[in-house]
This record gives C-alpha cells, sequence and structure tokens, in this order.
C-alpha cells in the first residue's frame, strides 16, 4: 500500500513539475534573450557614437630596448639528416 501512495504521489509531483517547467522556462530564456539584445544595442550605439575614420589611442607603449640591433639576427647552423 505504501508502494502504491508512493508511486502515486511521486507521478503528481513529476508531472507538476514538468507543467512548472514548461510554463516558466519559455519566460526565463525570454528574459535572458532580452538582457543580451539589450547589451547589444548598447554596444552598438556605444560606437555609432564615435566618428568615423578617427583613430584613439589610450595607451602607447613605451619601445623595447634590445641589446641586438634589429639589423642583426641570431644564425644558428644545423645539418639536414637524411
Amino acid at each position: 500500500m505504501i508502494l502504491i501512495r508512493f508511486l502515486i504521489i511521486s507521478i503528481c509531483a513529476l508531472y507538476i513539475i514538468r507543467s512548472l517547467v514548461r510554463i516558466f522556462l519559455p519566460m526565463l530564456f525570454q528574459n535572458v534573450v532580452n538582457k543580451a539584445q539589450e547589451q547589444a544595442r548598447q554596444q552598438q550605439n556605444y560606437q555609432q557614437r564615435q566618428p568615423d575614420g578617427k583613430v584613439r589611442i589610450d595607451h602607447m607603449p613605451e619601445p623595447k630596448k634590445n641589446s641586438v640591433p634589429d639589423t642583426e639576427g641570431e644564425f644558428v647552423d644545423y645539418e639536414e639528416i637524411k
């Protein structure tokens, strides 16, 4: 008797959970999609505000001081093995 009661309650609970998931999961996905679309719109608006053809540099790195000039290279001998 306990087993049958457990099975009936389990089947009812799974049916209710399945129904709730069918209702609420699409709403959750729609919310996520709307947020992604809004972020894309904001990013597109930000890019359109900057004038076309102009380059803006925020940071210019310091040139590296090499001990070997660029005109000189390092040569490594090798043998072809056949």
